[in-house]
């Protein structure tokens, strides 16, 4: 493999931030990417010829902007979990802004006055708020111990402590480590999830469940206080030692409890789940006669809370484990107004237009990669309302430009500070159909 171009150490000035959160500056006409600078800096940097690209390493800031601080985790410099540690609070929020309204407006055709904007939802904790983390297993001939990769590699970085998460797992990464440092070449990662005063985890292991791995996670719950852990093999069913699926109050209905399992996607940020649903809700305006539609629907985090409002909910989700838990909510809270079906939601949405079914409204919650083709799903569905929520900003431009195709019209963006320290934010976004 050709390795990239290296060029002299170049200064720079920094103009803005681009939608991966990097400082983005000019060199002799060339765009140049350079991870850590900010906004008005004056900076050196290594620069290299990327293909087309030009990408820079921060040698040193020459003048910095009043907008950097001190990074609050002793990991920031070389850890690439929260990488806007370097950035104020308040500064991060106006850049997140901005990498959605840019995104909406360069790739998705929508100017800034097209829509309303509400203001911005936070929950004013900058660290202490993650309830979930994946973190990998590292062998002794990598340093050993459990951590996250440096930014843009997987160069591996060891934590005994992350600040960034909920007090009651901030201090696992060091406890697993040591615990697990006999079979550390059987595991390669650990899933951790705290929710209401309890915590549980998950292994994922490289091969199958032998009883020396049984007995360490019997070990994890009485040393370590975990409620339950799942073990993953390789291959065949998980094997849950303890009691390791968590419940939580649905957002939007709390006489619903969600269930909730470290294997399984859970939002990270609780603190700020009822913002989000309630967000969602407010702009879909279901009533009592509206039949909902919600894609990638997980494990009911929006669904309960429309099935208090709405006619009928049908959830559409791909992964078995999070309809399951869904199920299992409903039954057990007696909602009887709620369908989930597990598939593949681009299969099962053409199915149900095949059939000729009809929903008044449209909730959608896809992943990081988005939703192509919801435009076309909407349209063929014959909703008179679409609401999207996204973690991505290029993903909801792309996915709002499909919509606006398919003749919907773009309504209210709220955004909610979900991942203080990063780069992401999460959007809701509304659109109507047109005529």
């Amino acid at each position: 493999m050709q390795r990239p171009a290296q060029r002299p150490s170049v200064d720079l000035t920094i103009e803005r931030l681009g939608q991966l959160g990097e400082g983005i500056g000019s060199v002799e006409g060339h765009t140049v990417f350079v991870p850590g600078a900010l906004p008005g800096e004056r900076v050196r940097a290594q620069i290299r010829e990327d293909g087309k690209v030009f990408r820079g390493t921060l040698e040193s800031v020459l003048e910095p902007s009043p907008q950097r601080r001190i990074p609050p985790c002793p990991y920031a410099k070389r850890c690439g979990g929260c990488d806007w540690q370097h950035l104020d609070e308040q500064a991060q929020r106006t850049a997140r802004e901005e990498i959605v309204l840019s995104a909406l407006e360069h790739l998705g055709g929508i100017p800034r006055s097209g829509y309303e904007r509400r203001p911005l939802l936070t929950a004013g904790t900058g660290l202490g708020y993650r309830r979930r983390a994946l973190l990998h297993v590292f062998p002794a001939g990598l340093g050993g111990g459990l951590g996250y990769f440096a930014a843009h590699s997987h160069e591996p970085v060891a934590v005994a402590h992350c600040p960034a998460l909920v007090p009651a797992l901030q201090p696992m990464p060091g406890a697993l480590a040591a615990l697990l440092a006999p079979v550390a070449k059987e595991i390669e990662a650990v899933q951790l999830l705290a929710e209401g005063g309890a915590s549980a985890a998950s292994l994922s292991l490289k091969g199958r469940v032998r009883p020396r791995l049984l007995e360490l996670a019997e070990h994890m719950c009485r040393e370590l206080g975990f409620a339950g852990v799942v073990l993953l093999p390789k291959e065949g069913a998980p094997v849950l030692v303890g009691a390791p699926t968590l419940k939580a109050p649905a957002p939007g209905n709390p006489a619903v409890h969600l269930l909730l399992r470290p294997d399984g996607f859970t939002q990270a940020n609780g603190a700020l789940a009822p913002e989000l649903v309630g967000s969602a809700l407010t702009l879909l305006g279901a009533e009592k006669t509206d039949r909902v539609l919600e894609l990638y629907s997980g494990n009911g985090f929006f669904t309960f809370g429309l099935a208090a409002t709405a006619a009928h909910v049908t959830g559409v989700e791909g992964a078995s484990l999070s309809s399951t838990l869904a199920q299992k909510s409903a039954a057990a809270s007696k909602v009887t107004n709620v369908r989930f079906m597990t598939g593949d939601v681009r299969k099962v949405v053409e199915g149900l237009a095949r059939e000729r079914t009809r929903f008044e409204l449209l909730l959608a919650d896809p992943p990081r990669t988005g939703a192509p083709g919801l435009g076309s799903w909407a349209q063929k569905l014959e909703v008179r309302r679409v609401v999207y929520v996204a973690c991505d900003a290029g993903s909801l431009a792309r996915d709002a430009k499909g919509l606006l195709e398919h003749g919907f019209s773009a309504q209210t963006l709220q955004l909610v500070d979900m991942f203080p320290q990063t780069r992401h934010v999460e959007a809701v976004m509304s659109f109507e159909r047109r005529g």
